[in-house]
């Protein structure tokens, strides 16, 4: 039963000398990207790999997950006995059979309950997508019952019924005595007893050539097929980034130098590896607001089409020769949104180039990110091909035209005055902020300074500040935009000009403490400012209003149950990109607001209300309205309001509520909430 070992040492080295090869073609494309360090701190990263990789933390947070969990655990405990099967093909004499008893006979124990649960979860696995396979799993280039996915499977079942085959035929013929201990193959041995020993040699050495054969070819198919990720996803865990949210990098505007990302090996290094890691799981696209309402960005496809385009570039590039394959879809070529035909499909690209269309659908939401079980950042890949777009080609939607000129010129998206900044307050006593005198500073920003809608939030804000003895004062006409729209579009030269000016007003004033009201400034300000200095305590509203009523700072006269069910709406930019989940839904019990219940996607999978990224000022022209979407999920708890927490979020859904014919349902921020628990109860309470 036991192969020639000389026939055996050829056929394993040749197999491992073509993987070997594979893998050496493959990733020292990697080095074509740039540098970044992603080694340290050791201790961090190894954490994260225990977490994400060994602990499948993300990939169990669906019920199909338990069955990747199954699988992965028997594929990690199995790699010792096909170790052990490997090399005793070439040293017989090498077994595990030589550990004492006790430790042998547990170890064979191990190989067959994870043999046979992982035989039957491949099983439940090829059932699903053969007759429940979820939409996601489908994609442009993939097909959810593509031959791939069955020849890995179809592997992984030939894999586990030869081992049981094998040791069978070793038990009837009475050359394994330790068959009590592996109790499939027992079972099945006694199904082969009455065979001759003859027929029971022929069946073990085929069962062994299957076994060997298939296992050789399954490795070398790893680094030429998706299932690479099985070799990267526990380093690509490891090299994840440890902030969060992921801020993205600054640009160096040396003269005659290359902004964003226009060529594949533009990216880092980093980046590239991300490409080699996606189990194309779709997970990402799953959750991507923008491809659930038929637009055509889709996060899996961004990955997919990075990777493609390394492979067909990267060899060129080494070579130091022009690229073939443009990873953004090159001026010229038609898109939907260059004729503003509404629902318009995009035009079809080349596989490894991204479309434009595509690039700027991205509300930079993050939902891909936070989901992905292999810590892929696709969000950064999309704005750093953005910076391209529009500082190296000047090629963006037209809407934006207007826009970038407003920030520039005026620092508001508007256009409007600057000394119209505090004309919100102009029926308060409000001061401006005092350098050593002034505790905190409230960042109103541009919503809520100028638009009507917000200022209300605003004038609801500096009230409960003053009923709260808060020390606050305000920048008013001299206050800029925190620029946050501007770097996730691309325009990051005007993002760097006004972060300098921002923090350097910052820090002349002062400043250590900041109160915003819009996630955005809230996010950009914590997080992006960083990397020019500000060290800045920076607190969103609702944060400190939790942190007023928990010290009883803040007294609230009645219980606002005449706002009906309330139901809340997570930001993106407050909750998933920086974890603030508990705090407006603290205050809003606090308030006494009678809750309608949690909409089924919320928290760290609450849906975009369609304004990130830059999109709050862009035209919807390709498929349905994201905030339409969002808005008929929280009318389905029949609410009697809608609270918020963000004015992108405020304008976005009172708009989706109009378009609805809802206009009943209020939507309030959660410092108007409170601020109406501030007034007097009502008579009759």
């Amino acid at each position: 039963m036991q192969p020639n070992p000389v026939v055996f040492s050829v056929i394993l080295i040749v197999a491992l000398a073509c993987f070997a090869w594979s893998c050496y073609q493959r990733f020292r494309l990697i080095l074509l990207g740039g540098p970044e360090d992603r080694f340290r701190p050791v201790g961090a990263r190894l954490w994260a790999m225990l977490v994400y990789v060994f602990g499948q933390k993300r990939v169990v947070q669906r019920p199909y997950g338990v069955n990747h969990f199954i699988i992965f655990w028997s594929f990690i405990i199995l790699m010792l006995a096909n170790g052990e099967f490997l090399i005793k093909g070439v040293v017989p004499a090498l077994s595990l059979s030589r550990l004492p008893a006790p430790l042998y006979h547990g170890l064979l124990l191990v190989f067959e309950i994870f043999s046979l649960l992982a035989l039957i979860s491949v099983t439940l696995g090829m059932a699903r997508r053969l007759f429940f396979a979820p939409e996601y799993l489908g994609t442009s280039y993939a097909k959810a019952r593509s031959g791939e996915a069955f020849l890995i499977l179809g592997f992984i079942e030939s894999l586990m019924i030869a081992y049981f085959l094998l040791h069978a035929c070793e038990i009837a013929l009475g050359h394994e005595t330790a068959g009590a201990w592996m109790p499939v193959s027992a079972l099945l041995a006694a199904g082969l007893k009455d065979l001759s020993p003859g027929a029971l040699e022929a069946i073990g050495a085929a069962a062994w050539w299957i076994h060997a054969l298939v296992l050789l070819v399954f490795l070398n198919l790893l680094p030429r097929s998706k299932h690479m990720h099985i070799l990267t996803a526990l380093p690509n865990c490891y090299f994840k980034s440890l902030d969060k949210p992921i801020v993205l990098p600054r640009e160096n505007y040396a003269r005659g130098g290359a902004f964003g990302v226009a060529r594949v090996d533009q990216f880092t290094w980093k980046d590239l590896f991300d490409s080699y890691a996606c189990a194309e799981c779709g997970r990402c696209q799953d959750v991507c607001p923008a491809t659930h309402t038929g637009k055509p960005l889709n996060p899996r496809q961004v990955v997919h089409d990075i990777k493609i385009n390394l492979l067909k570039n990267g060899p060129a590039l080494w070579k130091k020769q022009a690229p073939a394959t443009p990873l953004i879809q090159p001026a010229g070529e038609a898109t939907a949104t260059a004729v503003h035909a509404p629902g318009a499909a995009s035009a079809p690209v080349a596989e490894g180039t991204n479309s434009t269309d595509a690039l700027w659908s991205c509300t930079t939401c993050g939902a891909c990110v936070e989901v992905c079980p292999v810590c892929i950042e696709h969000l950064p890949k999309i704005v750093q091909m953005r910076r391209s777009l529009v500082e190296m080609e000047s090629r963006f939607p037209e809407e934006l035209l207007n826009l970038f000129e407003n920030m520039e010129q005026r620092s508001n998206p508007w256009g409007i005055a600057p000394a119209d900044r505090a004309k919100w307050a102009a029926t308060m006593d409000i001061k401006p902020f005092e350098a050593g005198k002034t505790e905190y500073l409230f960042y109103v920003g541009c919503a809520g300074a100028f638009d009507a809608r917000n200022k209300h939030v605003t004038v609801a804000m500096a009230t409960i500040l003053d009923a709260a003895g808060v020390s606050w004062g305000i920048l008013g006409r001299d206050e800029k935009c925190c620029g946050d729209s501007l770097r996730r579009l691309g325009n990051e030269y005007i993002f760097e000009t006004m972060a300098q000016a921002n923090v350097e007003q910052f820090q002349k004033l002062g400043v250590t403490k900041i109160i915003t009201l819009c996630p955005h400034c809230f996010s950009t300000l914590k997080n992006d400012y960083r990397a020019y200095g500000l060290k800045a305590e920076v607190i969103h509203h609702s944060q400190l209003l939790e942190q007023l009523l928990r010290e009883g700072k803040l007294k609230l006269n009645h219980g606002v149950k005449e706002l009906g069910p309330v139901v809340f709406h997570d930001s993106c930019y407050l909750g998933r990109h920086n974890d603030v989940y508990d705090a407006p839904r603290n205050v809003l019990a606090a308030s006494g607001a009678t809750t309608a219940g949690e909409p089924a996607r919320s928290r760290d999978n609450s849906f975009c209300c369609g304004a990130g990224g830059g999109r709050m000022w862009m035209e919807e022209h390709l498929g349905s309205r994201i905030n339409i979407d969002r808005v008929r999920e929280l009318l389905s708890h029949k609410p009697g309001a809608i609270c918020v927490t963000c004015p992108y979020c405020m304008t976005m859904i009172e708009d989706g509520l109009k378009d609805e014919k809802a206009e009943k349902t209020r939507v309030l921020d959660i410092a108007e909430v409170v601020a109406e628990a501030l007034r007097p109860a009502p008579a009759g309470r």
